[in-house]
């Protein structure tokens, strides 16, 4: 017996829609709004139904909606975005009389907020989704994405990215949840997930950026919702990361920066923004978030969201150069009212930060950013959508046309797109494999060298007594501390690590003057360094 719908667009609708859309290999999302308009703000009621009748199946407009059929709240949703004829939207599931219903959706955890993302300028249709499949490769929650097509009161809409809404839940962001009693103790330390973006609700950073103000936003709790107490926890906590970032001993392991903020969500966040060069890394649409303090509670940067400007899709800032840092924005958009905190520029001049990013680099290198992967991951995407960009590329003829901010040039085909994207890619991460801090053990031993170590860096003169080598493989060298008339003032052992090796000269009791340094190993190798003091 056929299943009597809850809802049934007219007759008149559907052969409207079949015009265009009689069946597709992607789910189908039809939405009715009654005779509404969709606004920016607030949601109104509508009718949705979901045709989904499994992977690799067919989806035909005249199914039964099979996988949803019942309200929704749905409003616009984006900022610059909003100006593109094709809308992206919030969504929340809804029961006839507006209150939320989580249900699980395409295999993903239950919930009732999601997003109905539009891919106007970015013709490849897969910013986002490449960028949130690298972060979750990485092992951080983003967003889950599902391509659909989707039908708005009887007219089609197009190819949408269907995906996951930042909140807090076990299946999202997973920190507790906190009611307006959690205003002491462990129960105020967590959670929170906080942004920096246009639209600030929240607190401003004590530490201007470019001659603007760095602006924080809640994002849980709510606004609406977060206590006074609350309100204070965070703010004192994020200031307190901000001093010791700032502060001259930033670097010390137990009360710099990192007893505040967790060091390996910042490097992969990052590499995220770097690899993409998101125009708008760092400075808009950044979450963090913090769990309570029993559960080792810091900062983590994540999860990624927003990355439609990113991938060579912005025409200013140099926002699709292959070369150059996102992180030095303000450098070279100094006027630009958004601008990235100064946090980034800070954490590269951390030693230890340095290193441990290149190894995390050279590994994801050989993963998730490698270029048969990450060529893969687009192909496939090409595959899934290729029956339907025909009917979306009819209905927004944007291939070959400048939409807001697409730089020249401009390929006239969507496998023109494809193969810019490709290309830019490998490109841009050559040109970070050649150009990211090269210290600590996984140090790439300059090729045209010999001698199993090498001096690569100390002040001359002296004003510091660090001296960094590199080294070939694990080794002890001897170390002469000689005068200028060749007397020997010290010798020590030294023992090198493979990569690279910091290590202190014995300079406190020098007098002003000229010294040798001589370092050499059991095999012969001998280097030696002329310093003034």
């Amino acid at each position: 017996m056929k299943k009597i719908l809850l809802f049934i667009p007219s007759l008149f609708l559907f052969t409207l829609i079949q015009a265009q859309l009689s069946s597709s290999n992607l789910p189908l999302i039809v939405i009715n709004t009654n005779g509404q308009d969709i606004q920016d703000d607030p949601k109104i009621m509508a009718d949705m139904g979901i045709i989904f009748n499994g992977n690799n199946a067919r989806n035909n407009i005249t199914d039964s909606f099979n996988h949803y059929n019942g309200k929704i709240g749905i409003e616009i949703r984006g900022q610059s975005s909003q100006m593109f004829p094709m809308k992206s939207y919030s969504i929340e599931l809804w029961n006839s009389t507006g209150g939320s219903v989580n249900k699980s959706l395409f295999g993903l955890p239950s919930e009732s907020d999601w997003v109905l993302y539009a891919p106007y300028s970015d013709k490849t249709l897969l910013h986002n989704f490449l960028a949130y499949t690298l972060s979750r490769e990485f092992g951080h929650w983003a967003a889950n994405c599902r391509y659909v097509e989707v039908v708005v009161n009887g007219a089609y809409k197009g190819i949408y990215v269907f995906m996951e809404k930042i909140k807090r839940k076990a299946g999202r962001v997973n920190v507790p949840s906190m009611s307006n009693t959690d205003n002491s103790g462990d129960a105020v330390t967590g959670g929170y997930i906080f942004s920096i973006d246009k639209e600030a609700d929240g607190w401003f950073s004590r530490y201007p950026a470019g001659g603007g103000s760095i602006q924080y936003s809640y994002i849980y709790p709510k606004v609406t919702n977060i206590t006074l107490e609350q309100k204070a926890y965070i703010k004192a906590y994020t200031d307190s990361f901000e001093d010791a970032l700032h502060h001259i001993n930033y670097q010390d392991k137990q009360n710099g920066w990192r007893k505040f903020a967790d060091e390996n969500s910042f490097i992969d966040y990052f590499i995220v923004n770097e690899a993409s060069r998101n125009v708008d890394g760092y400075r808009l649409s950044s979450f963090f978030y913090k769990d309570r303090y029993s559960k080792n509670g810091k900062i983590n940067a994540g999860p990624v969201w927003d990355y439609d400007l990113a991938f060579r899709n912005a025409d200013y800032c140099n926002g699709s150069n292959v070369d150059g840092w996102a992180y030095q924005f303000n450098t070279v958009c100094p006027g630009d009212f958004w601008q990235v905190p100064f946090w980034w520029g800070q954490l590269l001049a951390d030693t230890s930060f340095k290193n441990n990013l290149r190894c995390r680099w050279k590994a994801l290198r050989t993963t998730a950013l490698h270029p048969g992967h990450l060529n893969h991951v687009i192909d496939s995407v090409a595959s899934l959508t290729a029956e339907a960009r025909q009917r979306h590329f009819q209905q927004w003829p944007t291939l070959g046309q400048y939409v807001w901010p697409n730089p020249q040039p401009i390929a006239t085909t969507y496998e023109g797109e494809i193969q810019t994207l490709k290309t830019w890619l490998a490109s841009r991460l050559d040109w970070i494999d050649k150009n990211i801090p090269n210290t600590g053990a996984c140090t790439d031993y300059p090729s045209n060298l010999t001698a199993s170590f090498n001096i690569t860096s100390f002040s001359n003169p002296l004003n510091n007594n660090d001296m960094v080598i590199q080294s070939r493989q694990e080794q002890n060298i001897g170390m002469k501390v000689m005068d200028m008339t060749g007397r020997l003032l010290q010798w020590s052992s030294v023992h090198l690590a493979a990569g690279s090796n910091t290590i202190q000269l014995p300079s406190a009791y020098w007098a002003a003057g000229i010294y040798f340094i001589e370092l050499s190993n059991a095999a012969g190798e001998k280097v030696t360094k002329r310093i003034v003091k």
